[in-house]
């Protein structure tokens, strides 16, 4: 495949950001019809195994389609030397299928499905040969990683203040102080989270939910924190939690200012920040005890937009009128969220109620681009 075909590979992810924004998430797993991977991938996912159709594959950009044969909610990881991120996918659902886009340099991989979305997951081995140019030899490209690393740099300063005061009111028995930085905080750590999830065991270590860890690992983080201040209200004991919150994040940082992410990284990163808002964070799992979701949302999709700007150039030059649907489908869901503004802040999770968006009901007019048509007819869906 040629590098001008693997660029246009990147279109597919983008193209789902529009559908994710649009309706709320995707799992109708088409490739978008913006230019197709060398290849496509069959992955079997089950409660006890991780069927992957090759263990060798050629250098270049392919496509997994992972397909949720078990009874748990699964997710899909690429993992290279000491499991850092190449490419993941969350939260898929019993008896559906989702594509997973990644770019492949020669080297030893893993293929790795995690049921239940916990623990290291079932493993297989995936060598990669040969040499294929990279994407990020495409000058618009490889701007659009130098970009989007100025963007998290200008985010993980306030990420290391936030969360030092977040740590210091925990430590100092402060209730009350805690509870109003902590989802200040959580804001800078959700915008950066496509660069944050890539270094192995720090990202669960940081932001595992209870229930995300095996039997006898323990619950740390920013959520066991938030159990603690909101369940019962006593921090005594969360002293050597906040230490190794503190020295987590500051790792994470580290390693976040120094990494250039990959152009297809950056288009999955923009489409998986959406997807955690539409395929789980829009349920309140995530914030369960200060029911803080908005916050994590409205940085959800601020961190998305960063990358999609990132890839402006590249992508104004590719298919312009797929530009102007993200802007929109952007705007429209910014709007949706600022109805539920409180202050300087959100209204809590428990204060909404469901109900359907408001406004006219109109069809997706780029169906080709995402996926089944109508699927993009509706708003996203905010509860209230």
């Amino acid at each position: 495949m040629s590098l001008r075909d693997r660029r246009l590979a990147l279109l597919p992810a983008l193209a789902l950001v529009v559908l994710t924004a649009a309706c709320g998430g995707s799992d109708d797993g088409g490739d978008g019809g913006g230019g197709t991977p060398a290849d496509t991938i069959p992955v079997a996912a089950s409660d006890d195994a991780c069927d992957v159709e090759a263990d060798e594959l050629p250098a270049g950009t392919h496509e997994f389609e992972i397909t949720n044969e078990g009874s748990k909610v699964t997710e899909f990881y690429v993992y290279a030397e000491g499991d850092r991120v190449m490419a993941e996918i969350e939260n898929i659902a019993p008896g559906l299928s989702r594509p997973l886009l990644v770019e492949l340099p020669a080297g030893e991989y893993e293929t790795v499905c995690k049921p239940g979305m916990i623990g290291d997951g079932i493993r297989n081995p995936l060598t990669v040969t040969g040499e294929a140019a990279q994407l990020s030899e495409d000058e618009s490209l490889a701007q659009a990683g130098v970009d989007y690393q100025r963007y998290v740099q200008s985010q993980t300063g306030a990420l290391i203040e936030q969360t030092t005061a977040f740590v210091d009111a925990v430590k100092a028995g402060d209730v009350e102080g805690a509870k109003a930085l902590y989802p200040v905080a959580r804001t800078y750590w959700e915008r950066i989270e496509p660069v944050a999830e890539i270094f192995g065991d720090l990202d669960p270590l940081i932001d595992g939910r209870e229930g995300d860890q095996e039997e006898g690992q323990d619950f740390t983080g920013f959520h066991r924190i938030e159990q603690a201040l909101w369940v019962t209200g006593d921090v005594s004991a969360m002293g050597p939690y906040a230490d190794n919150l503190l020295a987590d994040v500051r790792r994470v940082v580290e390693l976040a200012d120094e990494t250039t992410l990959e152009p297809l990284q950056l288009a999955n990163g923009a489409k998986a920040l959406l997807d955690e808002v539409a395929t789980g964070k829009i349920t309140g799992e995530e914030e369960r005890y200060s029911r803080t979701d908005l916050w994590d949302f409205a940085a959800n999709v601020e961190g998305s937009q960063a990358a999609v700007q990132a890839l402006r150039p590249f992508l104004e030059e590719a298919d312009p009128e797929l530009v102007a649907e993200i802007d929109e489908r952007f705007a429209e869901t910014e709007a949706e969220l600022g109805q539920y503004r409180a202050g300087d802040g959100w209204m809590l999770h428990d204060q909404l109620t469901p109900g359907p968006a408001q406004g006219p009901q109109r069809p997706h007019h780029r169906p080709d681009r995402v996926g089944q048509p109508g699927r993009g007819g509706r708003r996203p869906q905010v509860m209230r």
